[in-house]
Order: structure tokens, then C-alpha cells, then sequence
């Protein structure tokens, strides 16, 4: 029965799952493709560095977190993608922590500002909820002003939540495709989504991925199973 559970859960995997998420973005070409969907004005001529679920070196007694998706391109310019599927109502403080985080990857102890000053660093969501209750499909900040809004405060950060329920695309035509993705509705014609789609479908054909898939399942199943019974004899008896 866990087996068959496990087994199910992999033919089931969509874009909008973190594992399979960060499987497909091992391929350079697809995340160059997204990258410059998400950022149209920004020239990105290559991605030179992508690592999946990356964790972050944080001092000991600090708590470690593992981006799903870490970029950097020709122009030293880093992003963190994440895909995110519940609503935590929690989403302003992990954007908070994961932008510490990236700074924290980016400076490491005794070097100057100098790589903060040349490395613009932006973190993404793609969420399959609408935290913000806007119906935009992308919501952007970044630090500025509460004087003068037109005044940034040059940090060279944006965050990025993007919104796979919205109704209307508006100008994010380039990206509606993914965020569809998100909910397994194949757009026909979007020659990023059918490239991310036959991706899957090689992945779901590895054996080597599935073998490390159904084990992590089998051992997280076995682990649950484990801490029931634990609760049960802890429990008092009548």
C-alpha cells in the first residue's frame, strides 16, 4: 500500500511541486527561458551557474534553509526561485529571510561590500494563491522612499511574488503559461511550457530519479508511521 502510494504520488508530480520544480530547472536552457520571461527588459544572455535545492551555509545555531532554485547569470546578477503550493499565511517573513540569505551566500566574513555593490539579487515566488488579495499575477518590491516613492533606495533587491490564481494576465502574457503550468493546463503554442512539459515527462522516465524519489517517500512514510506509534504509547491509559 505504500508503495503503490509513493509510486502514485511520482506519476502525479506537476511543475507546481518543489522536487519536480527543481528537476526541470537543472536544464540551463528552460530557466535561461523563464529568467527572461520574468525579466523581458533585462538582457540575460546566459545562466553560468544553477544549482537545485541549495542549501546555504548559516552559522550552526542558525536555522538552514535550501533554495529550490539558485541562478546566477553572465552579469553576476543572482536569483532564488521558489515554488510554493500552500498558503502559511507567512510569505512577507520567508521573502525577508531568504533575501538575508542571499546575502549572506553572496558576502562571506572579512570581504568588503564590494560584491553587494556589483550583484543585484532577486528572489521569486510562484504561488498558487493570491497572498495580497490584489488578483495581480505579479506583485514586485523593492526598498524606496515613504516620502518620495520615485526615490529607491538603490539596494539593488527586488522580490518577486508571483500569483498562479489571478484572472487576468494584463501585460504578464509571457509568464501565463507557467503560472497555467502551475494547475497542470498545458497552453499549446507556448514553446516554454511544451519544452517544461516533455522535461517532466523524461524525468518521470529516469530510474534513477524515481529510485531516489519512492525512497525519500518510503522513509518519510516509515518515519510518520514511526511517530504515531510513539504518540499512542505516550499516550495515558483510562
Amino acid at each position: 500500500m505504500q508503495f503503490k502510494e509513493a509510486t502514485d504520488k511520482w506519476n502525479q508530480l506537476t511543475i507546481a511541486d518543489d522536487r519536480m520544480f527543481s528537476m526541470v530547472m537543472e536544464d540551463e536552457q528552460i530557466c535561461l527561458e523563464l529568467l527572461r520571461r520574468i525579466f523581458p527588459k533585462l538582457p540575460i544572455r546566459q545562466v553560468k551557474r544553477v544549482a537545485i535545492q541549495k542549501q546555504v551555509n548559516t552559522p550552526l545555531d542558525a536555522r538552514t534553509i535550501r533554495f529550490d532554485v539558485y541562478v546566477r547569470d553572465d552579469r553576476q546578477r543572482t536569483y532564488v526561485i521558489e515554488m510554493r503550493v500552500a498558503n502559511r499565511h507567512n510569505l512577507p517573513y520567508w521573502l525577508r529571510y531568504y533575501q538575508s540569505q542571499m546575502d549572506q551566500e553572496l558576502l562571506h566574513p572579512g570581504e568588503g561590500d564590494e560584491k553587494l555593490r556589483e550583484r543585484s539579487t532577486y528572489v521569486i515566488f510562484f504561488c498558487d494563491f493570491d497572498y495580497y488579495k490584489r488578483g495581480l499575477p505579479e506583485y514586485d518590491f523593492e526598498w524606496r522612499c515613504l516620502q518620495d516613492l520615485e526615490l529607491p533606495a538603490g539596494t539593488r533587491q527586488l522580490l518577486i511574488v508571483f500569483n498562479a490564481r489571478a484572472k487576468d494576465f494584463r501585460n504578464k502574457i509571457g509568464i501565463e503559461g507557467f503560472l497555467r503550468l502551475m494547475h497542470n493546463q498545458v497552453t499549446p503554442g507556448d514553446q516554454l511550457v511544451e519544452r517544461i512539459s516533455q522535461k517532466m515527462m523524461r524525468i518521470k522516465q529516469d530510474p534513477e530519479r524515481r529510485r531516489n524519489f519512492m525512497k525519500y517517500e518510503l522513509d518519510l512514510i516509515d518515519a510518520r508511521s514511526e511517530g504515531v506509534k510513539k504518540e499512542l504509547k505516550l499516550q495515558p491509559r483510562c
